[in-house]
């Protein structure tokens, strides 16, 4: 079954052009030109994944991704002719998986549109195995197949596909210092990341979700030089 992919965009020529180059790679392709009408089609029908333009005619694109971050539905990249570094970390932040600045070279796109499409896949393949579809560690558990954590209270803490990814990663090996390059390389399937500093947004995004102080991390440390280290035992089990 074809993959799924939304673009919001309002300069034709570029529709046309990701249309085009996205078809070809065997996409099933919708172009939207106001985020109130991508808005109303994810809600008949979501994506597998969601390309969202800044600059929009009815609303800052970045409002559209602050109001979508929490669905785990699709993964999102943000398109944008921004070059200020805030606006681009601000994405990251608001929970996009990737994103990609105007003027982009056409492999580029494709190329962060598969990294983004196969971190989805992998976490659904990861839920498959019976022994480690649910880690637990400190006071969560982490549900690769739902992209969930929940808390020992009850309270539930959704994640994105990229956070996901990258919390599997520490999962599946606790108490080692994995570096940002091991990070990197792992979550975005060896692609050149465009931002050096998307790991430590990342990183942020997670421990806000789970730590009681994210200034003061207890879960996930930071090793000086290093990179980072999930410091806690985790047990796997099989999802009921």
């Amino acid at each position: 079954m074809k993959k799924r992919i939304y673009l919001v965009e309002d300069e034709l020529e570029i529709c046309a052009l990701v249309r085009d180059l996205l078809e070809t790679y065997g996409y099933a392709f919708t172009a939207f030109q106001t985020g109130r009408e991508a808005r109303a089609a994810i809600r008949r029908e979501a994506p597998d994944l969601l390309i969202v333009d800044l600059n929009l005619p009815d609303m800052n694109g970045l409002d559209l991704v602050r109001e979508l971050w929490t669905d785990v539905r699709f993964g999102l990249i943000v398109l944008t002719g921004r070059v200020e570094v805030s606006d681009r970390v601000l994405g990251l932040e608001l929970g996009a998986d990737d994103y990609v600045v105007k003027p982009f070279e056409p492999r580029e796109l494709v190329a962060r549109v598969g990294a983004v499409l196969r971190r989805h896949d992998q976490l659904v393949a990861a839920a498959r195995n019976a022994d480690q579809s649910r880690a637990r560690f400190g006071p969560w558990t982490f549900d690769v197949g739902n992209l969930t954590l929940t808390r020992d209270d009850g309270h539930v803490e959704n994640l994105t596909a990229a956070e996901a990814a990258l919390l599997l990663m520490f999962a599946r090996a606790p108490n080692r210092v994995l570096s940002r390059e091991q990070l990197q390389s792992d979550s975005d399937d060896g692609d050149d990341f465009p931002y050096e500093r998307s790991i430590d947004v990342r990183i942020s995004r997670l421990r806000k979700k789970i730590e009681v102080d994210p200034r003061k991390p207890q879960l996930i440390k930071t090793v000086y030089g290093a990179g980072y280290v999930l410091a806690k035992d985790v047990t796997w089990s099989m999802a009921r």
